[in-house]
């Protein structure tokens, strides 16, 4: 009787927790959302908006939320299978690969009406999907340099700062190859999307130069190395470096003269999502004017939604962090998707590099 009563007890207590938490609660579906790692989305921590629960509330659709610290690292999941996504975030260059290989789906934008009238024209029929058939924008920014002020003494205003042997072992660079190899073709005066095999190896050479005094190549893991101070100086993009300037006062940013990548990203529906609709929905609730400007609040970025643009104050739209201007964004240069043999070529350069002694 004592057995029983404490079983039924219990269920009592399992099931008032579920109730009083909402675990017991029915969605109609779940979408998973893949997106890359660090402050890129307002989840409602730091007293930010929760835009996945607003989404639950409004749709009765549970979001569950998955990161991700490359492109790269996202494209082997999605290539080889291991995951089922329904939203996923990729960047320009890798949209287009994703077309493509047939990774995407193409978009019923009857259900994302916002597209029409909160995107800007700039960000329409963008070169990585000519016929915007396949994403919407989410996001656009520019990489720099991040350093430390107390630690770096010189003037911050060229790409060849990361090539300076008094900061050995205190360089951090990107861990993709994509990104690394972009900063050294601008440092040579090649353009970051060049084909020639020649060029490459030549960026490669100058890479191997530099890994002596690089401490290590990271993607999300620089955020909290330059916030603690671990190292003095990084390659990152602009977005994460205003959160984490204003996480410690000693960081600052700078643009190389040589110029940069300026990117977008964008947001796409996997092949064979099981739950495409809700996740046009889904594309749609974050194109609303208030929920694209938390979402520019949170991360950092630029956003290429003309209702929140306007809800912006000026000091925001007014810093050339953020939003450089037009002159210096004439050095900039956007990825395109390169050919696979091309990609191949890279990669194995590149493996070689973080390799070799």
């Amino acid at each position: 009787m004592k057995k029983i009563f404490s079983a039924l007890f219990a269920a009592v207590l399992v099931l008032s927790f579920a109730l009083i938490t909402g675990c017991g609660k029915k969605y109609d579906a779940t979408i998973i959302v893949y997106n890359w790692g660090g402050p890129y989305m307002s989840e409602g921590s730091n007293d930010t908006v929760d835009l996945n629960k607003l989404f639950e509330e409004r749709y009765n659709v549970k979001v569950k939320y998955r990161t991700y610290d490359s492109n790269e690292a996202m494209y082997a999941k999605l290539k080889n299978g291991g995951a089922n996504y329904d939203i996923i975030i990729p960047s320009d260059y890798m949209v287009a690969r994703l077309i493509e290989e047939d990774l995407v789906e193409k978009l019923d934008f009857s259900n994302i009406p916002l597209f029409e009238t909160n995107i800007m024209d700039s960000f329409k029929n963008p070169d990585y999907d000519p016929t915007n058939e396949y994403s919407v924008p989410y996001s656009w920014g520019t990489v720099g340099i991040i350093y430390n002020k107390t630690l770096v003494k010189d003037t911050v205003d060229s790409w060849s700062i990361l090539w300076d042997k008094k900061y050995t072992d205190n360089v951090l660079m990107f861990n993709n190859s994509r990104d690394s190899f972009a900063v050294a073709q601008t440092l040579l005066g090649y353009s970051q999307n060049t084909t020639n095999k020649d060029e490459i190896k030549a960026a490669a050479d100058k890479l191997s130069e530099q890994k002596p005094i690089v401490q290590g190549y990271y993607m999300d893991e620089i955020y909290d190395k330059m916030i603690n101070g671990d190292a003095a100086i990084a390659t990152y993009y602009a977005g994460d470096a205003l959160v984490m300037m204003d996480e410690n006062e000693d960081l600052a940013f700078a643009y190389p003269k040589e110029g940069t990548n300026r990117f977008a990203d964008a947001f796409c529906i996997p092949k064979g999502s099981k739950n495409k609709k809700y996740a046009e929905m889904y594309i749609n609730f974050m194109l609303e004017a208030e929920n694209a400007l938390a979402n520019s609040e949170v991360t950092g970025y630029c956003t290429p939604n003309t209702a929140a643009f306007e809800l912006l104050d000026d000091d925001v739209k007014n810093n050339k962090i953020m939003y450089p201007d037009d002159e210096y964004l004439k050095k900039c240069e956007s990825y395109i998707h390169l050919p696979s043999d091309i990609n191949t070529y890279v990669q194995e350069l590149w493996i070689n590099i973080k390799t070799e002694d």
